[in-house]
């Protein structure tokens, strides 16, 4: 079974076929997936999903690019949020200089709240980071330093940083992108950096894998990561996905 560790299910590609893709989880060789929360809304529906769906588990945070609403309110509910039975981390959070949608400042005084979040509901976290490797490592390293776990998610960083986070028990999260022929820094981390450091994720309906590349994601197209990383690895597919399956049970507490 394959786990997804980072979906955005709610979002509006998959009004379509929504309840048939979750409620196919199983039949397509998907174990679990987590739904994680970006904007309140997200956060708010990824609970709701994990409520409807008995596959799907959920993730509160608020993306870089939406702290804008933040509040104490909005940390309480997310607190609350935190407290239900299937929220298993804090997320998506961390910083984006990509957009720079919000001011540097503004999103790394959210990021550390919503670390101290982490550590008060004992939750990993799962860490957007988009053009912000250095201070996304420093601000870590100084507020939580795998306090509480965690996944960098969609990890785009040096092989150093990779390194680093890997030595404060953090987990990498790999999706579609190491599919690509000029993901060559990506390949070399994989092969680098032990298994039992590494998830699959999709950030669907984002960043779909070769032959989909373009395409809308989803968590079917996960077996090409994990052909990728066993080919990588050298290991058999079969080999390789039970390990990642494991990874993520380990990074989830599941």
């Amino acid at each position: 079974m394959i786990f997804d560790t980072h979906a955005h299910y709610d979002d509006e590609a998959f009004d379509q076929d929504r309840d048939q893709l979750l409620g196919s989880l199983k039949q397509n060789n998907i174990g679990y997936v987590v739904n994680v929360g970006a904007s309140l809304r997200g956060a708010r529906e990824s609970a709701a999903l994990s409520s409807r769906y008995s596959r799907v588990y959920a993730a509160a945070g608020i993306h870089p690019d939406e702290v804008g609403c933040m509040n104490d309110d909005v940390m309480e509910e997310l607190r609350t949020l935190c407290l239900m039975e299937k929220t298993v981390a804090v997320g998506e959070i961390g910083l984006d200089y990509h957009w720079n949608r919000e001011p540097r400042q503004v999103q790394k005084n959210w990021f550390i709240e919503q670390l101290h979040l982490a550590k008060e509901m004992d939750l990993p976290v799962n860490v957007h980071s988009r053009d912000a490797a250095q201070d996304t490592l420093e601000v870590i390293r100084s507020e939580h330093a795998g306090s509480t776990g965690g996944v960098i998610h969609c990890f785009s960083g040096s092989l150093e940083m990779a390194r680093e986070y890997v030595r404060m028990g953090y987990y990498l999260g790999i999706g579609g992108v190491v599919t690509f022929k000029n993901a060559k820094t990506l390949k070399h981390i994989v092969q680098d950096i032990p298994l039992e450091y590494l998830v699959t994720e999709t950030d669907c309906p984002y960043l779909a894998p070769e032959p989909y590349r373009g395409k809308r994601n989803d968590s079917r197209h996960l077996s090409y990561v994990v052909q990728e990383i066993a080919q990588i690895k050298g290991l058999t597919e079969e080999r390789a996905e039970d390990i990642l399956f494991e990874n993520a049970q380990n990074l989830y507490r599941m």
